[in-house]
């Protein structure tokens, strides 16, 4: 975090130290939430009628995914006043009395071989009435989606946005076995359903997801130096998109998915280029002696933010897609780097330096006003989730990389712990195409 390159030279630094385990689970622990987090009470699902037990607790997955929001607090478990599974057996009192605002009821049926109907409803504990109710079937191998969904569809219909928890991310891990090896990993939001995209003996850097939720485009060192590739999720196919001569980095995909923006050295010193990913048409953007890195692109698609310190310390600046004068954008401090842009496009979320501590921090771009949002000191990789309520970033603590998620408010942060691994270069998927 110290080296103005941080993408071209500092991860490089931090990928060589990288420690741990590659299947090693995620556990999230709250570490903070909003004082005015609404109250709601997540039932245990009935699952009396299965033949055998769940290989997944449905209502807690949506229990932990509400609280992770910051905007809900779901109540504990050993609190729960009742264990009613249909609003007909709700005595609405006793949640008026536990404080309850909402309650989530549901249950499970089965209906073939591995294959399971799940129903639930959302009930107002102060109107006394269902604000909504669903029937999904699931297979095994899905019920962590659907607990997901759950959560998703309740998250919107209390606060009118829409949720982002049955969505994915994406980090760099580290193992250290008899050798190392660095691990590309996609998980669910909640750390869980880990899969591995590439293993490699030499680092890899930048994941960027593309907008359909498909594809990866990622830097990769196998062959003793930084290229960038393409790697699609589902077949595993790959295409080496960028093998210039000198440094290839920070691939960033439009958002039509028809471009990449990435760092090439090839002419000089590292500048902003973009590629299009059909004729592999390189369009140079930006040519200074100082080092222009991290691209990514603005929501409109019309422009691109990045970071350079041809100012004399690190900031972030916007350039056309059609190239000329770049615009500074940040002035607040000496050090603003790694820009990711809210899906809106009016805020930006920023790796921010104070007195030689390195924050997570959010800038206003209609008002100017720049918002620390973390208290830690090392903190990097903001990433904003595709509802814009939360960023997700890597923190350090000794030699190990760990991933937190903020409310865009800063009032709640949750943490996504490895106990032994080293996890870095997080970055939030987009919402799945259907």
């Amino acid at each position: 975090m110290l080296d103005k390159g941080l993408k071209i030279l500092g991860v490089l630094i931090g990928l060589a130290v990288f420690s741990g385990q590659a299947s090693a689970a995620l556990v999230i622990e709250i570490t903070s939430g909003k004082v005015s987090a609404l109250p709601i009470a997540v039932v245990p699902f009935d699952t009396s009628r299965l033949p055998s037990k769940l290989p997944v607790d449905i209502a807690q997955i949506v229990a932990n995914d509400l609280n992770r929001s910051g905007e809900l607090k779901a109540m504990e478990r050993a609190a729960l006043p009742a264990t009613p599974h249909y609003s007909n057996q709700v005595q609405y009192a006793r949640w008026r009395n536990a404080k309850q605002d909402y309650l989530v009821v549901g249950r499970v049926f089965p209906k073939s071989a591995g294959v399971y109907i799940i129903e639930f409803q959302l009930l107002d504990v102060l109107k006394q009435k269902q604000l909504l109710g669903r029937r999904m079937e699931a297979k095994t191998r899905n019920l962590r989606s659907r607990a997901h969904q759950i959560s998703d569809f309740i998250y919107e219909q209390i606060t009118g946005t829409r949720g982002a928890f049955n969505t994915r991310i994406a980090f760099v891990r580290a193992q250290k076995d008899a050798a190392r090896k660095y691990v590309l990993q996609v998980a669910d939001t909640d750390g869980f359903n880990a899969q591995n995209v590439l293993e490699s003996d030499e680092p890899i850097m930048s994941p960027s997801w593309s907008p359909d939720g498909k594809s990866l485009a990622y830097v990769s060192f196998e062959n003793q130096r930084p290229e960038i590739y393409v790697q699609h999720l589902a077949t595993a196919r790959r295409t080496k998109v960028a093998s210039f001569r000198g440094l290839n980095s920070a691939p960033s995909w439009s958002p039509d998915g028809k471009y990449l923006a990435l760092v090439l050295s090839k002419d000089g010193s590292p500048d902003v280029y973009t590629l299009n990913t059909s004729t592999k048409r390189l369009k140079r953007l930006t040519t200074h002696r100082s080092i222009d890195t991290e691209p990514v692109w603005a929501a409109d698609g019309q422009s691109i933010i990045f970071t350079s310190d041809r100012s004399g310390s690190p900031q972030l600046y916007a350039v056309g897609v059609d190239g000329g004068r770049p615009k500074r954008l940040t002035f607040e401090g000496k050090y603003n780097t790694a820009a990711s842009l809210s899906p809106d496009g009016r805020y930006i979320a920023m790796v921010h330096a104070e007195r030689g501590q390195y924050k997570i921090a959010q800038l206003d771009r209609e008002t100017g006003a720049l918002t620390v949002l973390t208290d830690s000191s090392l903190d990097e990789s903001p990433s904003f989730s595709p509802n814009g309520k939360m960023v997700l970033y890597a923190s350090t603590s000794g030699n190990t990389g760990i991933l937190y998620a903020v409310s865009v408010d800063g009032r709640a942060r949750h943490r996504l712990s490895d106990q032994s691994g080293d996890i870095r270069e997080p970055v939030w998927g987009p919402y799945q195409s259907k």
